[in-house]
């Protein structure tokens, strides 16, 4: 069998060297393969069904235990999975002093279990051994957005990194690298090679936060600087990881707009494509196809469990669940930034086939549920891993019986439907080659992690960073804040602090820990201004609570009663610490209901909220009896140590801005976003040096060049700034207006990019003429350009414009002489000489000669001879061939005259000499 594999090698050998002139145009793509691709390719030519199958498939398991007796061993020995996904709630982690190196212990684990079972052969025909199974390595995904508990896994030991929101009110890209280089950092010295992050969410509607929807769990909800964020957090993965880590974009196609989250019921979102395009779908394609580097593009996107209403248009007709529905998938995929993705090797993950929405969506009784059908929908409607936890079919035992029949199901499918197996061998294909992208190589030291740990932990000041930058005023205006809270707490001036806080663990035998300890920033005040740091204020003042205790008081429950009411009727401060507002915990209800039932206690004393979720759990009713309104979007320690120093206005004016929009205050995003009708836009010559007007007003001696008829101004702007003072969006409208001897011609319209736009004016008249540029109610001084007269005719030309938006300028229409061409000289093809056929013979004479030489050595002199003869007729055969210019010889003929004939030559002789060896191999075989 393998002898007879040899001979179809050998041909296929011989037949490619003859094509290779006629398909070379083919043949380069394949050339340029990738390394990962190739190796990919090899990966998946060897893989058994089983093997593949088992690619597809992310799974879970429960405990950290992964010897022999465990389901998560047989899985991954037996069913050969591609993936894990480690949760907290599946107890997966510790909160040990160790729970760091427990848990690189873990992953290290899993992935030698996977490797040693390839190092286990068995016996093939011509007493070799291959493996029992071809080795691949595990992905082991996690998700870890920042800000600690629901939204991280690893509550305790990594470096408390801040929530998105808060990184979105930085608006600041570096900062979002910065995060998101240590994030990637520490998880990838873990052993953790995927996570599931960041969301790619647009909160156009903040009013549903109300139930505590989306929360912190978005960088903002303006579509262009949710895809900055996104692509500098996504480079800083990449790069704190040395490129090993799988970045999974989240929530695809996004829950901006959906009526709430899709945890317990299958959300909806009432849009077409035309307007995902333009909102929900702008930061994906940011990170996908529109991606400027491979570094800021997502390794793979999360299909999350959306239907759609209207989607083609529509409004009577809905989706299925995206990741189910193939037709509307496809869709969405067939936009030009995801199918160039796509084409590239991007990966689409199901988000969690297991969930209580699933199961609600397909049986509202959740009595009867289909794993395997589910399965198989969510794979062909164009997923490639599907993601399956707490995944029980009706009847079944457990989760490991339904992953393993699933698992079964897929592979009979596999064998008996041939388009199903091409479906699976192109996900496959997808998989091995991001696996490839990531280890380089399918090697244990190079897929398991340095166990570097020591620096885990440690990168605090980029969390300070981002809590200094984005802590927020929310109310009043920054310009009325002095008026109304005019000095700091002073030392005798009592201060009662009521924190929300409540427990949470990290593994279900764990002990509870609280989220947001009672006394945070009590104890944060005291540290920074106490007895020990200036004596600014004293212990013996400060009264922390929980919001519990509120509840408690205003529910008349005596055991709480007296204290804190008398505190509250004797401070002068009232510090509310909040968290969320959620049905679920009463207790979050605490400031609502403390301003709403007791404004007695309010009189005359300062009260302040500090939001570290979400802005917009208060209503305008609520905010207007407040002092003061401040948003840090997250509540690790960081944030707390942040809230306590603008307190005492260490920070007086804090330098976040709401990168949401917040009705209870009037803040529209989209109206901040838009240009400060307040300034100057700067305007300019796009030259080497620019030339910046507001100079030339200040300067007498800068001078604007001089132009004639027919030149071309190359006219740009500054930065053009939003009434935040950051730079507007890309795409944001702006005219040049021209006025020529004072009539105003059409305006030049345009859009920014980064901030600026900029356009070339062809000079087509003579006399004055005056440019200013306009970006909604903002303004720019005028350009003044004195053309001097002349008889001067202009060539018709499309005005160039700037990069995003071409657009045309009315110049002229003059009829330009077309020059007479100049006859082509066609240089006359040299001819062969006797020189060339000398150097043919030579070559075939010397290639004979060696296998001739080949078969006396071997001790088959009568076949060294047929080969040598077969060696000199294949060199003379092509040689001929490519004199007479027949089909596919011109390939030879581009390298020279004379060297492409001879290299025709020798690949002929070396084509003989091979088909000989065919026939002699072929003889010994069959005799």
């Amino acid at each position: 069998m393998k002898t007879f594999g040899f001979h179809r090698l050998l041909i296929a050998l011989v037949l490619g060297c003859i094509l290779i002139p006629s398909l070379r145009g083919f043949a380069a793509p394949l050339q340029q393969a990738s390394d990962p691709e190739l190796r990919a390719a090899s990966i998946l030519e060897a893989m058994t069904p089983e093997e593949r199958i088992g690619q597809l498939f992310l799974v879970t398991f429960s405990g950290v235990e992964v010897g022999p007796a465990t389901p998560i061993y047989e899985l991954i020995v037996n069913h050969h999975i591609g993936g894990i996904v480690l949760l907290a709630e599946n107890d997966n982690f510790n909160d040990t002093p160790h729970n760091l190196d427990d848990l690189w212990t873990l992953t290290n684990q899993l992935q030698t279990i996977k490797y040693s079972q390839s190092q286990e052969t068995t016996a093939a025909p011509g007493d070799e051994t291959v493996p029992v199974v071809t080795y691949a390595p595990l992905l082991i995904g996690i998700t870890q957005e920042g800000d600690g508990y629901p939204t991280d896994q690893i509550l305790t030991g990594l470096t408390p990194l801040p929530s998105q929101l808060a990184i979105g009110a930085t608006w600041n890209p570096l900062l979002a690298e910065s995060v998101g280089t240590v994030a990637g950092r520490e998880l990838s010295a873990l052993g953790i090679n995927l996570i599931f992050g960041p969301s790619l969410d647009v909160l156009e509607n903040p009013l549903l936060q109300g139930a505590g929807e989306l929360g912190v769990r978005t960088f903002g909800g303006d579509p262009y600087w949710v895809g900055e964020m996104g692509k500098a957090y996504i480079r800083g993965l990449h790069t704190g990881s040395d490129n090993r880590l799988v970045v999974v974009g989240t929530h695809f196609p996004g829950l901006g707009s959906a009526d709430h989250i899709p945890q317990d019921e299958v959300a909806t979102v009432r849009k077409s494509l035309e307007q995902l395009k333009q909102i929900e779908l702008a930061p994906f394609f940011a990170v996908t196809g529109n991606a400027l580097t491979e570094t800021e593009q997502v390794d793979a996107l999360l299909t999350s469990h959306i239907r759609y209403q209207g989607l083609q248009g529509n409004i009577r007709s809905t989706t299925r669940p995206i990741g189910f529905d193939q037709q509307a998938l496809g869709l969405l995929m067939e936009q030009p930034a995801f199918a160039s993705w796509r084409a590239a090797g991007g990966v689409m993950i199901s988000d969690d086939l297991g969930s209580r929405a699933v199961r609600r969506f397909h049986d509202p009784t959740e009595q009867e549920f289909n794993a395997r059908r589910l399965a198989l929908d969510a794979f062909l409607a164009g997923n490639d891993l599907l993601y399956v936890n707490n995944f029980i079919e009706t009847d079944d035992p457990d989760t490991f019986t339904t992953i393993s029949r699933t698992l079964e199901f897929f592979t009979s499918k596999y064998r008996e439907d041939p388009l199903f197996a091409a479906r699976v061998d192109e996900s496959v294909f997808r998989i091995l080659t991001l696996k490839f992208k990531i280890f380089g190589v399918f090697n244990l030291n190079q897929v398991l992690s340095s166990g570097n740990l020591g620096e885990i932990g440690a990168a605090e000041q980029v969390t300070f960073d981002v809590a200094q930058q984005g802590v927020t005023l929310i109310s009043p205006a920054l310009a009325e804040l002095d008026s109304v809270l005019p000095d700091t707490p002073a030392r005798t001036e009592r201060i009662v602090f009521i924190t929300d806080s409540y427990g949470v663990q990290q593994c279900s035998t764990c002990p509870s820990q609280p989220i947001l300890p009672v006394n945070a920033l009590s104890q944060a005040v005291l540290n920074l201004y106490g007895p020990r740091s200036g004596g600014q204020v004293s212990q013996y003042y400060l009264r922390p609570y929980s919001f519990e205790q509120m509840i408690d008081f205003l529910d008349d429950n005596e055991a709480q009663l007296n204290a804190l009411e008398n505190d509250l009727i004797n401070t002068d401060w009232i510090i509310f610490t909040m968290l969320d507002v959620n049905p679920d915990r009463p207790a979050s209800l605490a400031v609502q209901r403390f301003l709403a039932e007791r404004p007695d206690l309010i009189s005359d004393k300062r009260v302040l909220v500090f939001a570290t979720n979400g802005p917009n759990f208060l209503n305008s009713t609520e905010i207007s009896k407040l002092t003061a309104y401040f948003g840090l979007f997250s509540k690790t320690e960081p944030f707390i140590d942040i809230a306590a120093r603008v307190l005492f206005k260490e920070i007086p004016n804090p330098g976040g801005d709401l990168p949401v929009s917040v009705p209870g205050v009037g803040y529209d995003l989209i109206i901040a976003t838009s240009p400060d009708a307040s300034q100057n836009i700067p305007l300019g010559l796009n030259l080497p040096e620019w030339i910046d007007t507001t100079e030339i007003a200040i300067a007498e001696s800068i001078s604007l060049p001089e132009y004639r008829l027919g030149d071309t101004i190359p006219l740009r702007t500054g930065i053009i700034l939003d009434m935040n003072g950051h730079a507007v969006p890309n795409n944001t409208p702006a005219e040049f207006i021209i006025t020529i001897n004072g009539e105003e011609t059409p305006a030049i319209n345009v859009t920014t990019k980064d901030g600026i736009a900029q356009v070339e004016y062809l000079v087509d008249q003579s006399g004055t003429i005056s440019i200013h540029v306009q970006s909604g109610l903002a303004t720019s001084e005028a350009l003044l350009f004195e053309i001097p007269y002349e008889e001067v005719e202009i060539e018709p030309t499309a005005t160039p414009l700037p990069t995003e938006a071409p657009t045309l300028v009315p110049t002229p229409t003059l009829m330009v002489p077309t020059p007479t061409p100049e006859p082509e000289i066609v240089e006359e093809p040299q001819k062969t000489s006797i020189v060339d056929w000398l150097g043919a013979l030579a070559v075939t004479s010397f290639v004979g000669w060696g296998a001739t030489r080949t078969g006396a050595i071997l001790g088959r002199v009568r076949w060294g001879i047929r080969w040598g003869l077969s060696a000199f007729i294949g060199g003379l055969v092509l040689y001929t061939y490519s004199v007479l210019k027949l089909p596919g010889s011109e390939w030879f003929m581009e390298i020279s005259e004379v060297w492409g004939l001879l290299l025709a030559t020798f690949m002929g002789a070396i084509i003989g000499w091979l088909i000989a060896l065919v026939a002699y191999r072929s003889r010994r075989r069959y005799n």
